[in-house]
């Protein structure tokens, strides 16, 4: 069975890691969905998705998404198996898993006062958290993309989910490319990170103050500043140079940081000219400017 056209993602990760959110987010974008899916009925739902598609010709169940996580545990002994199957049989899935530091999910089950799925009377929230890990173990390592949600809103995971998506059918890797400022944190999904404040700041230049790297009048402040040209050339000769190894080893999925101060001038202008460099090689790419758009 071939299947190259379809999208199966499967979601997995920590309770309260926000698998809710991404589950809803590939809802919004198209994608049938259903949450705690039995991993007994995976291999089942697969040969379901591909009868669709031969048999409609529109895109109804083209693009499907389950979740499988620590309420599945009485069949997860069951999953590696199925995803086996899978394999054998050509069907293309995709693992994403959602994980958060321990004390932010104990702080987000506080605040919901809901309850973990394997916490009872004899097991503490932090003992339920540590078994879940244990248990899901094996499809984080299976994993091709993990998100660490810790420092991340929920519509930053919403981008974060979109973009993956969007890089499941594209021919090699997809590359993210993705504006920061250091002082919200750095993104903890970059596989690369490059800093960009030695480069000179519009931020002190009272009309540019309130723009950024996206208007005309800071982008001509840029160009006609060698250093500038310099780590723009810089940053695309290296990673031109290193990211055929990541596609040798069929990552499909690649996040590059950069970062100035604030996110709103430097690093927004060299991720746009990071894209317009990569797209004339004909490689798929995406920006996205994590601080101009919260």
């Amino acid at each position: 069975m071939e299947t190259k056209d379809t999208d199966m993602i499967i979601i997995s990760g920590l309770s309260g890691s926000g698998k809710s959110v991404a589950l809803r987010s590939l809802e919004d974008i198209g994608y049938y969905c259903i949450d705690n899916l039995p991993a007994v009925l995976v291999l089942e739902f697969a040969a379901k998705l591909q009868q669709n598609l031969d048999f409609f010709t529109a895109d109804f169940l083209r693009n499907a998404a389950v979740s499988i996580d620590s309420r599945n545990r009485h069949f997860l002994s069951e999953l590696e198996a199925n995803l086996s199957a899978l394999e054998n049989q050509g069907t293309r899935y995709r693992i994403l898993f959602l994980q958060a530091e321990e004390q932010k999910l104990v702080h987000r089950y506080s605040e919901t006062r809901r309850k973990h799925p394997l916490t009872d009377t004899q097991t503490s929230l932090i003992e339920g958290i540590r078994q879940e890990w244990a248990l899901l173990r094996p499809l984080y390592h299976q994993a091709e993309k993990v998100i660490d949600t810790t420092d991340t809103t929920p519509h930053e995971l919403r981008g974060l989910i979109r973009d993956f998506a969007g890089g499941g059918l594209a021919a090699g890797p997809l590359f993210l490319i993705e504006s920061f400022g250091f002082k919200n944190g750095t993104p903890r999904e970059a596989d690369f990170v490059f800093d960009v404040r030695c480069l000179p700041n519009p931020y002190w230049q009272e009309d540019l103050a309130p723009l950024t790297g996206l208007d005309r009048s800071v982008q001509e402040f840029f160009r006609d500043k060698p250093e500038v040209r310099a780590m723009t050339t810089g940053i695309f000769n290296f990673l031109s140079r290193w990211l055929p190894g990541f596609a040798d080893e069929n990552r499909s999925y690649i996040t590059v940081a950069i970062g100035c101060t604030g996110g709103q001038h430097r690093s927004v202008f060299i991720s746009e000219q990071l894209r317009t460099l990569f797209s004339k090689q004909g490689r798929k790419v995406q920006v996205r400017h994590r601080e101009l758009f919260k």
